[in-house]
């Protein structure tokens, strides 16, 4: 291999919309090669974020501390993920905190959100909500002062951003401002799911549209594909177009749940949550509304990467709006 070929390897990956295990394995591959040839953090950093979406997290921790020997910003960012989350098996918010806040300082608007969110639930620091605004305030009007520039960009922050400044004007009352925040977070995360298949970008969006859904009620008859993220918590079957076929996507009881828990619980809106909820799309089965969203594709593209092609969704059976 050479470094050209390296290169080469990498673009192709980047601009495979559903990579497979086969595709995985060579870009790993080409940026190990390039790692050890150049020593360029960024290689380590990229390698670093490839294993994280596998969720193999011990490899990207360990290529993520390399980065940051060489003072990436971004690889202290990230390891402040892999401590705050746990991905590794432990929790650590010392850490978390140590290597957000470092970033933070380092003008890094990812850190400095994340540095907010433990200031509101006080973890390693003391719960400060008054310094939580302040940060997500700034970082709100430093957004708006280039929202143009930042919603052509959905890989930007600001959807992060706009979720929770959202999150205090709904806190404040002012239920359409929060809704209008909401809304452009959701367009732009739904971008980002469209090209990428990053868990995080699809948890983001089930906590947006769960925000969405507290706020207004939705129209059975004006749907998206990311709607299901609420509609299917509970039994219901959606219909939708794609080229000219229809498809349908049902949420039923499962016969006989595992375990010995109630069906029904509530969930954290007060809302009845079934228990045991299982998904089908044209024939294949889901254990969890998570698992529709990662895995169901139609023929080899993602159902995620085709949302803006999906047309005439229906509510055709939900108990909560209408049966037909």
């Amino acid at each position: 291999m050479t470094i050209i070929e390296a290169h080469k390897i990498c673009e192709d990956f980047y601009r495979l919309s559903n990579p497979n295990d086969e595709d995985r394995f060579l870009v790993t591959e080409a940026l190990d090669y390039l790692i050890t040839e150049t020593k360029d953090p960024g290689y380590m950093l990229e390698l670093g974020g490839l294993y994280y979406e596998q969720k193999q997290f011990e490899l990207a921790c360990k290529y993520y501390e390399l980065a940051a020997e060489y003072d990436n910003t971004a690889a202290l960012l990230c390891l402040g993920y892999i401590w705050y989350y746990g991905r590794t098996g432990t929790r650590d918010y010392e850490k978390a905190f140590h290597y957000f806040d470092m970033a933070r300082l380092r003008g890094d608007v990812n850190a400095a959100y994340k540095v907010a969110d433990m200031y509101r639930r006080g973890l390693y620091v003391e719960r400060d909500e008054s310094k939580h605004r302040e940060i997500i305030e700034e970082l709100y009007r430093e957004f708006r002062r280039s929202s143009n520039y930042y919603l052509s960009r959905p890989y930007s922050k600001l959807p992060e951003v706009y979720l929770r400044m959202g999150e205090l004007l709904a806190g404040d009352g002012k239920t359409k401002k929060a809704l209008k925040l909401y809304d452009t977070s959701r367009a732009l995360i739904a971008r980002r799911i469209r090209d990428s298949a990053f868990f995080g970008d699809r948890t983001i969006m089930k906590e947006l549209t769960g925000r969405i859904y507290e706020l207004r009620r939705p129209d059975p008859n004006h749907i998206g594909l990311f709607d299901l993220y609420e509609l299917l918590r509970k039994p219901c079957l959606v219909r939708f177009c794609f080229e000219g076929e229809v498809h349908e996507v049902e949420a039923l009881i499962e016969e006989e749940p595992s375990g010995t828990e109630a069906l029904i619980e509530e969930d954290p809106r007060g809302a009845e949550q079934y228990k045991a909820v299982v998904i089908r799309f044209d024939g294949d089965w889901y254990r969890t509304i998570d698992d529709f969203f990662e895995k169901a594709q139609i023929g080899e593209e993602l159902l995620t990467s085709l949302y803006e092609e999906l047309y005439d969704l229906e509510v055709v059976k939900d108990e909560k709006w209408r049966e037909k």
